[in-house]
């Protein structure tokens, strides 16, 4: 969201309304302030910190001429199940360095990179890692919050660490070591898990290259291109090993293929 709101409040009149019970954890985007109140507490957010509020709850917020920030929206029912204690965390401030708070950014952004998700089971996941981490950067404590490490951040990686090798895929010394450090993490610890997916990192850098090479050459504004300059632009610095992997891969040769 964004726009020159300088002062919204929300009051009982309103809740009763909409009977909106919902969360709203507000992620501020911009260098300006964004100040706010709710249940006796006042909270101010800078940029790229958040505070969790509520819609049942009388609210107000005060911004700028310049607002951006964005929301994260859970029904009520769906984080107070996960963590029965949650409206203690309403008001507080997550500050910009929040472990927790960062991974969630990133996992939205890839969600809403894709497709929409479709599969029951995937919603699901994908559901169960944005409680999982908004439980986490809140603080939320007891065994929610234990479960929620186990399965949050551990899914919240995985998807940080496949988005720095789709992006970087095609870097040559693309290494486990140079997307661990990316990441505040060890190499080992990437390995591990990457290791829960079934492929390795290895073979994800490969079959992103090879599917870049393959839709290089059916492309027919690419005829003026060597297959060597093209397999040189995927990621692979061995002509003879790329020719190899491309067979074993698709079942015919790059020159075949185009």
């Amino acid at each position: 969201m964004s726009g020159t709101i300088k002062h919204a409040t929300r009051k009982v009149s309103n809740i009763a309304d909409d009977n909106n019970d919902g969360y709203l954890l507000l992620i501020n985007k911009a260098d300006t302030i964004l100040a706010g109140a709710q249940v006796g507490r006042d909270y101010d957010v800078g940029q790229g910190e958040a505070a969790l509020v509520t819609a049942a709850e009388p609210l107000e917020m005060i911004g700028s001429d310049k607002n951006v920030w964005m929301n994260v929206v859970i029904p009520r029912a769906i984080l107070a199940d996960a963590f029965p204690r949650i409206d203690d965390r309403l008001g507080l401030k997550i500050g910009a360095e929040n472990e927790a708070l960062n991974l969630l950014k990133r996992y939205c952004r890839f969600l809403e990179d894709g497709s929409p998700l479709v599969a029951p089971e995937l919603i699901t996941h994908a559901t169960e890692t944005i409680v999982d981490l908004i439980g986490l950067a809140t603080g939320a404590k007891g065994e929610a919050a234990e479960l929620a490490g186990l399965r949050g951040l551990r899914a919240a990686r995985v998807q940080a660490i496949l988005a720095k090798i789709a992006d970087n895929f095609a870097d040559p010394v693309i290494s486990a070591q140079r997307v661990a450090e990316e990441l505040g993490l060890s190499a080992r610890y990437v390995h591990d898990l990457l290791q829960e997916t079934g492929i390795r990192f290895a073979e994800h850098v490969l079959e992103l290259r090879l599917q870049r090479a393959h839709k290089m050459l059916s492309q027919r504004h690419n005829d003026g291109m060597r297959v060597s300059e093209i397999a040189l632009l995927c990621g692979f610095s061995d002509i003879s090993y790329f020719n190899r992997c491309f067979r074993r891969r698709f079942g015919c040769t790059p020159k075949s293929a185009r």
